[in-house]
């Protein structure tokens, strides 16, 4: 970790992400009104400023918006997350040309260490640079330490300048307009508790002793409290912790009754699963796979049940997460039901050259390289263009995507033609 007395934190966050990367290639919906729906269409997860300024609650079902859609010409697209991955590694290549270090927080956000004194020239540079570059628009909020410059990116985004450098600022008024649900770490529970003992903004957090602070919040509290108070406290993490569990799950678009689709989504999620696997150098011991049919409809059968299936040699190799994964459905289907879900769940998980290996098991080393090439042609050209199994066309457990759009910038046919 470096010193960070002579450096600043910057985070930068896309704007309305989801919706700007749809807006990014159809210049025609630079000022209209834009909506992105969740899996299967349902409901409305990510809104352009236009879509917000009109009062669109986020989660809303999409059914019950449809008077706003006809009345305000509203543009809606599936979740295109292939498009979304690859516009949000644009961004952050471009970030890591300005940092000396920086911390990937979100799909959307990234915290940077800033070096030099022109904080608010830099700020500006990094929005014109990511504009121009990708066409994603950014805000930038600066401060000395992180749950700072994450309060102060909340005020670049209403800022006409699109960004905020609260290092010289009064941080005293800064911090009594910031109310207390709003610091980055504070969650509903602590609101309410901070609220009840008269502490409404973070001016009054800082005013308590540390001794309160730690009994009633816990070291992280205590940590966000020296945060507020400009004392860097809270360490960049260039690399995300190993997750102890991964999970691939979705419910489907239309009610599955037939084996083959569960096997086929078994198959699926299997392989989602162990991308993120490798992605962070780890390996598996358990697979558990779980059914479950829709407990909202009252009037049908309801089952569900899952099973755990242990490998002979951890691993992340899709084959043997798939084999796994259907040899525990194998158990648990029963016919004669109408599923809703089912879930892929890895667990004993190990750093891949730590896995324990079985005495009477030979393994290939040949299935790993493999498995490099593969991961690097899909992250290259988009997730799913070489994978270890085939889908039917009709197949009825797939997601309901019926307002996608092109894949721009990681399929061939999709890459958009200027016309002189």
């Amino acid at each position: 970790m470096l010193s960070t007395h002579s450096y600043k934190y910057a985070l930068v966050d896309c704007n309305t992400f989801y919706a700007s990367c749809e807006k990014v290639f159809r210049p025609d919906l630079k000022h209209r009104p834009v909506i992105v729906l969740s899996n299967n269409d349902g409901c409305v997860v990510a809104m352009s400023r236009e879509a917000k300024a009109l009062g669109i609650p986020r989660g809303i079902p999409l059914f019950k918006v449809g008077q706003y859609i006809q009345k305000y010409d509203i543009s809606v697209f599936s979740s295109n997350y292939t498009l979304y991955h690859d516009l949000s590694r644009r961004v952050m290549d471009i970030l890591r040309t300005f940092a000396v270090e920086i911390e990937i927080y979100s799909v959307d956000e990234a915290f940077l260490i800033l070096k030099g004194e022109k904080h608010d020239d830099y700020a500006d540079l990094i929005r014109r640079t990511v504009m121009s570059w990708t066409g994603i628009p950014v805000s930038v909020g600066i401060a000395p330490t992180k749950t700072l410059a994450k309060a102060a990116n909340r005020v670049a985004k209403k800022s006409p300048l699109g960004y905020c450098d609260m290092s010289g600022s009064d941080r005293n008024e800064f911090l009594s307009s910031l109310e207390v649900g709003d610091i980055w770490g504070i969650g509903r529970q602590y609101k309410a508790f901070l609220n009840k003992k008269g502490i409404h903004n973070a001016l009054q957090l800082t005013q308590q002793s540390d001794s309160w602070v730690k009994k009633n919040l816990t070291m992280v509290g205590l940590r966000t409290k020296w945060e507020l108070e400009g004392r860097p406290s809270i360490d960049m993490e260039m690399t995300p912790p190993p997750k102890k569990g991964i999970l691939s799950s979705k419910s489907f678009s239309y009610p599955v009754t037939e084996y083959i689709d569960l096997r086929e989504a078994a198959a699926d999620y299997g392989t989602t699963a162990s991308e993120k696997l490798r992605k962070q150098g780890s390996v598996c011991r358990y697979v558990n796979i779980s059914v479950s049919t829709n407990y909202f409809r009252k009037e049908e059968n309801q089952y569900s049940n899952a099973a755990t299936v242990e490998l002979s040699v951890p691993s992340s190799y899709p084959p043997d997460i798939i084999r796994a994964a259907q040899k525990g459905l194998d158990k648990i289907f029963r016919k004669g039901f109408k599923y809703k879900k089912i879930t892929v769940y890895l667990t004993g998980i190990e750093e891949e050259k730590r896995g324990q290996l079985d005495l009477f098991v030979r393994e290939d080393p040949r299935k790993y390289e493999i498995m490099k090439s593969v991961d690097s042609v899909n992250k290259k050209y988009g997730r799913n263009t070489v994978n270890c199994m085939s889908k039917r066309k009709m197949s009825s457990w797939q997601m309901k995507r019926e307002k996608l759009s092109p894949r721009y910038t990681t399929s061939w046919k999709d890459i958009p033609v200027v016309k002189s």
